[in-house]
């Protein structure tokens, strides 16, 4: 299932990566200089985007836009899995030629 999600995600230009965290586990107001994507998989996670909070339902992607105050919190009994992914820069021609050189 995640190396299907990870190719879709990659289609739309976005990177895919697993998390864990134990119960009780916090990540406090973070903000990213990209688009993130986050996807619960197993367990019970509050979810807060610029203080409105929301408990994601399991396989729903949730779309986090740059530079937004975010907190991921584990609210559930068990260990909490999620997948997210940070919006990947465009390459083009030009950037292929000077890695090259």
């Amino acid at each position: 299932m995640i190396d299907k999600i990870a190719s879709e995600w990659e289609l739309l230009g976005y990177s895919c990566d697993v998390w864990k965290d134990v119960p009780g586990q916090r990540w406090e107001n973070f903000t990213h200089d990209s688009d993130e994507l986050f996807m619960l998989i197993k367990g019970k996670i509050e979810l807060e985007i610029e203080g409105k909070s929301c408990q994601p339902l399991q396989n729903q992607v949730v779309h986090i836009p740059a530079n937004t105050m975010h907190s991921v919190r584990n609210i559930g009994k068990t260990e909490a899995h999620w997948l997210y992914g940070y919006k990947l820069p465009n390459v083009n021609e030009h950037d292929i030629k000077n890695f090259n050189q």
